[in-house]
């Protein structure tokens, strides 16, 4: 039985059509189609309607693109159980909030790290290998399940310069292309603190917001035992101005892209 890749390939080569000619027929980017096409993301219903439609394949991509999609749900859930207990209020508000703001003082974000890196950051010599191998997994999926949405939230990724230079030297030219690469992604982007700015109230402590589509803002924090959901308004309002504050240090989106481009060139 054919995947749902598989069949999407499958019909664009007997149409004889490029991912951005199916794109533009259906409404959505070349690179939506690329993604179904390697199985990073299954179409919603009515994308897989469309795609029925212009194939002319009656509903072989809608019941294809629905099993998909109970799978992925079923991993996704699985994934889930794996997680902290204290880590699942937070997954729940990241994978579905509008915007996230995210702020890390000394590492690259966990959303925004290659595999190689989060293995080197998971694996602190604590863990066994069995641990470290599922809470990857587990991260690699966060990334795709965040990132990877059809209608992505709007991500800010802001870290200081210590971020950037934190992964070993055989890791850290991938580790920089893969920021490079996420932030010209839709609705992705990635700031830089600057050396030279002083001291600022986010050398102490790394956090993240979340809008949500109620209008509400959540917070979350962890430390080396744990993480906590910040819901209290007063404390919310607190990691709100914080970010506010690093912010308005950090460089723009161009100035920061050019600085990791730099730095990338430079190893």
């Amino acid at each position: 039985m054919n995947t749902l890749p598989e069949i999407l390939r499958q019909l664009r080569s007997e149409r004889s059509v490029t991912q951005d000619q199916v794109g533009e027929a259906i409404l959505v980017s070349g690179s939506l189609i690329a993604a179904f096409e390697q199985g990073r993301l299954v179409p919603q219903p009515d994308t897989a309607a469309r795609l029925d439609e212009f194939f002319g394949s009656g509903d072989r991509v809608r019941k294809s693109a629905a099993e998909a999609a109970e799978a992925r749900e079923l991993e996704r859930e699985r994934r889930r159980m794996a997680q902290a207990v204290w880590f699942r209020p937070w997954g729940q508000l990241e994978e579905s909030a509008t915007a996230l703001r995210y702020y890390e003082a000394s590492l690259v974000p966990g959303l925004l790290q290659t595999e190689e890196y989060a293995r080197s950051v998971l694996d602190s010599g604590l863990r066994s290998q069995r641990e470290v191998d599922e809470l990857l997994a587990v991260r690699m999926e966060r990334q795709s399940v965040v990132l990877g949405r059809e209608d992505p939230a709007i991500c800010v990724f802001m870290m200081d310069m210590a971020a950037l230079r934190s992964a070993h030297p055989a890791m850290a030219k991938a580790q920089l292309e893969r920021l490079l690469a996420e932030s010209e992604r839709h609705r992705t982007f990635v700031h830089v603190v600057p050396d030279g700015v002083g001291m600022h109230i986010g050398r102490s402590v790394s956090f993240v917001l979340a809008s949500l589509d109620n209008g509400a803002l959540a917070g979350y924090m962890e430390d080396i035992f744990e993480g906590w959901l910040v819901t209290e308004p007063a404390r919310v309002t607190g990691l709100d101005r914080a970010w506010h504050t690093v912010n308005a240090l950090a460089l723009n989106a161009a100035q920061s892209r050019d600085l990791i481009r730099q730095m990338v060139r430079e190893l």
